[in-house]
């Protein structure tokens, strides 16, 4: 009897900051958060960035030229690739101070958040805000046994 193949989903994770970041956690959260919205097997690519870069990023793609926690790029075809996602760690640690959790915890959180991005969530009105919000808690807890109160999105 043949045994089913591991589900590997390809992760790309590049770090272009200098706050220690826990790249195996990360990776395991956005694998998470795919396989539980059914695209475990599509490609995407992750880079933590600092504000700077972030700003850039914004100013370029939003006309906004502050720094913001994530970026996403969603592809939205039929190749195995979902987009792409930009998370600046210094937002998240700010957030995560503001907040009174862990930047940990601020990670796996905006990590889910650009998941749901690229599978085409959105969050510029407010009811789609509160359903994207109450997906990113029940993708938290797959990693969580109780997510920390206190984790939601500062946009």
């Amino acid at each position: 009897m043949g045994t089913t193949p591991a589900r590997v989903t390809p992760i790309s994770i590049r770090n272009r900051q200098r706050i220690p970041v826990d790249l195996r956690r990360v990776r395991r959260t956005v694998h998470t958060a795919l396989e539980a919205l059914g695209v475990w097997d599509h490609e995407v690519s992750l880079t933590l960035v600092d504000d700077r870069e972030m700003r850039g990023l914004n100013a370029r793609y939003r006309g906004v030229s502050r720094p913001t926690d994530v970026l996403a790029f969603p592809l939205g075809g039929p190749a195995p690739v979902l987009g792409e996602a930009i998370v600046s760690v210094e937002t998240a640690r700010r957030q995560a101070r503001a907040l009174g959790h862990s930047l940990r915890e601020e990670l796996d959180l905006l990590c889910c958040h650009a998941c749901l991005h690229l599978v085409g969530y959105d969050d510029r009105e407010p009811l789609e805000g509160r359903l994207m919000h109450a997906r990113e808690m029940e993708l938290l807890g797959r990693l969580y046994e109780r997510p920390a109160a206190s984790l939601h999105v500062v946009s």
